[in-house]
């Protein structure tokens, strides 16, 4: 029998081997008529390629033959007039979109370049773009941001979506890892969660799934991590545990048994290891959730230690101590224990002391949603938590981190902006718009007086419904976004641009009627940009304004540029607050609706989010390099600052900074739409 199985096998590695060495030499075969068109006609050769290099990476040694290939198919074009003819500037967190995605040639292009930069970091490619040093810490970057495909099968969605080619980016990754290294993956990894969780983001279930899979090689006797894994532990004890009694994850049934055994001070030595875990990550275990629930039950005077309360949280608890409770009970559960956290910060902000909010939580509390909300948060969140519970959490959460709003990969970000900023500004306000969508499934806001009904409103920005987002944002933001949308037709016909008007209508009475853009509307042509650029320092640099500190948010639109410095498109913030850091430089504190505001935007502007004085949640920038990128802002018209006071230096500076990125071709021909966008 065993002979027989052997044999089998012995056939089966054969055939297998006959039909990828049939496949290159296709491959090879169709390389040869791509290098040789004509670069209009390279497009058309291009689909026979790739359709042929799909097959070749979903045989075993695949993607090794594609990899000996890489620099034959580079040369050949296969690259030619795509955003990946440049490696220098690919971006590594779109990998994953890339990959995900249910187009063939997708996928496989991007396959094929990962290869290619994996070729150049193993020195068997000497590219004319690219550093061996450069490609090695892109590859290190790809992979810890995309490290579940290292482990385990496609999943059904993936299969579902993609079908067979869903094995193509886990033959993928099996081979980068081969080739790379473990331990490279999990330092860069463990680097990169911790700057994520420095800007607190309300979404964290990718972050858990990252340190899960950090366990997984700790525990997987086959995987040597060698020196890696420094500050792992600190993540994955913060999730699997984080005190003495939960230190082996023993399950959540023992962890309750442990508990009814304990005395009043071990639960207290037990309440401050969670708090202390909790407010060091941003991340709640699960554990935590079921001590916070036992001690309502039998020693409520340890719930403020349990969130790591401060005199301030202490006090807000002790008046609203009967709110508090039911908020636990109904909102914090082990499949929810992320409302830990969202609640402690509410505690701490002290809004439940603002009349409305108090209220307004007994109604979140007691709210009946609708059929199409719950099946919508089941069909995101699944059915481990009831919808109501998954919703509160959200809530808590929203409330708590204010900045730590996402949208998503979707092009809502203006919807996302208003959610944050009625969190952070207007609490009440974003309740009533909860109850709103989630009960009624219908928002009614007003433009010009006139009530404009989101059932009633055409489609929005985004084409598809997004599910990729918190639970607050996964009911709301469709209902904002037709809304939006709406208001912008509302202003077809008018002079200018539209976010003259909607801005102070979608967002609040708090943003300034005073409108400045820099970009003409009609030609794309950057338009009056000395003046512009006088009266943002006028209205928002404290050394110009009388020393005005910023009072209420104010939505602004900004040029995004790439690491290259060059144009990509408009984006929706928020302005915070304008100071000096803790070096002395005057910065522009600001919210970016993205889940990583850290981005690189060329021509030496890399957006900060710690370390210069940034509050969670919020990039920042020097004052000089954030106006480089601003073309919308709002003011107050009443308030206008002193125009004369600012040097033509200091502008120049500016402006040298416009030059060198998204200025550069801003001529009448662009025909450029100005629009805040995505």
């Amino acid at each position: 029998m065993t002979t027989h199985r052997h044999t089998q096998d012995a056939n089966t590695s054969q055939q297998s081997s006959d039909k990828l060495a049939e496949l290159l030499k296709q491959l090879d075969d169709a390389i040869g008529p791509l290098a040789q068109a004509q670069p209009f006609d390279k497009r058309a050769k291009r689909f026979s390629v790739l359709d042929i290099a799909r097959r070749v990476m979903l045989q075993e040694g695949g993607c090794e033959a594609i990899e000996q290939r890489a620099r034959v198919l580079e040369e050949a074009g296969i690259f030619l007039g795509s955003d990946w003819q440049t490696p220098q500037y690919l971006v590594p967190s779109l990998t994953t979109h890339a990959l995900k995605s249910a187009d063939p040639d997708i996928v496989v292009i991007e396959a094929i370049s990962e290869l290619r930069i994996l070729a150049v970091a193993k020195g068997g490619y000497l590219h004319p773009l690219l550093s061996e040093e450069q490609a090695h810490h892109y590859l290190t970057q790809v992979m810890a941001l995309n490290l579940w495909l290292l482990f385990g099968a496609p999943t059904e969605a993936e299969r579902e979506t993609q079908g067979r080619l869903a094995k193509i980016p886990h033959h993928l990754f099996q081979h980068l890892a081969e080739r790379i290294g473990y331990e490279h993956v999990i330092d860069r990894l463990i680097d990169e969660i911790w700057r994520i969780l420095q800007q607190r983001p309300i979404q964290v279930d990718t972050i858990k799934q990252m340190i899960t899979q950090i366990a997984i090689c700790q525990a997987n006797p086959d995987i040597d991590l060698g020196s890696s894994g420094h500050g792992a532990d600190r993540l994955v004890s913060s999730l699997f545990g984080p005190t003495q009694a939960c230190r082996e994850d023993p399950g959540l049934d023992i962890y309750r048994e442990r508990l009814a055994s304990m005395d009043s001070g071990a639960l207290q030595y037990e309440a401050t290891g969670f708090a202390r875990a909790m407010h060091d990550t941003s991340l709640v275990s699960s554990y935590h959730a079921v001590l916070l629930r036992y001690l309502l039950d039998h020693d409520d005077h340890l719930v403020a230690e349990a969130l790591g309360l401060s005199s301030t949280g202490r006090d807000c608890l002790l008046c609203y101590r009967e709110l508090v409770h039911a908020l636990i009970r109904g909102a914090v559960y082990p499949t929810t224990p992320q409302a830990v956290y969202g609640l402690a910060l509410v505690l701490e902000r002290g809004i439940l002391y603002q009349p409305p909010v108090a209220p307004a939580m007994w109604r979140q509390l007691g709210l009946r949603l609708s059929d199409w909300s719950e099946a919508r948060l089941n069909l995101a969140f699944g059915d481990s938590a009831s919808p109501r519970a998954r919703l509160l959490e959200g809530v808590l959460c929203m409330l708590g981190l204010p900045l730590g709003v996402g949208q998503g990969n979707n092009p809502t970000c203006q919807s996302a902006r208003a959610l944050s900023m009625w969190a952070y500004n207007d609490p009440d306000y974003l309740l009533q718009m909860v109850t709103w969508a989630a009960r009624d499934d219908e928002i009614i806001m007003h433009f010009e007086g006139m009530p404009l009904s989101s059932m009633a409103s055409l489609s929005g920005v985004a084409k598809e419904l997004p599910m990729d987002l918190d639970p607050v944002s996964l009911l709301v933001v469709p209902h904002l976004d037709r809304i939006y949308a709406e208001m912008g037709r509302r202003c077809l016909g008018r002079e200018g641009d539209p976010h003259r008007w909607v801005n102070p209508e979608f967002h609040g009475w708090w943003s300034g009627r005073g409108f400045r853009i820099n970009v003409d509307v009609d030609t794309g042509q950057l338009h009056e940009l000395d003046d512009f650029l006088r009266h943002f320092y006028a209205s928002y640099h404290p050394y110009y304004n009388g020393n005005q500190p910023l009072i209420h948010p104010q939505p602004a639109g900004i040029a995004v540029t790439d690491s290259a410095a060059r144009f990509i498109g408009w984006h929706a913030i928020t302005l915070l607050r304008v100071t000096l850091d803790p070096s002395d430089t005057m910065r522009v504190y600001f919210y970016n609706p993205n889940n990583d505001s850290g981005q690189d935007w060329g021509d030496g502007i890399k957006v900060s989010t710690a370390g210069n004085g940034e509050r969670f949640g919020e990039s920042s920038l020097p004052f000089e390099q954030f106006a480089s990128r601003l073309y919308i802002f709002h003011f107050d018209p009443l308030e206008r600052g002193e125009l004369a006071k600012i040097t033509q230096q200091e502008l120049d500076r500016v402006i040298g900074y416009i030059r060198r990125s998204w200025g550069a071709d801003r001529l009448p021909s662009t025909g450029l739409q100005a629009d805040e966008g995505p």
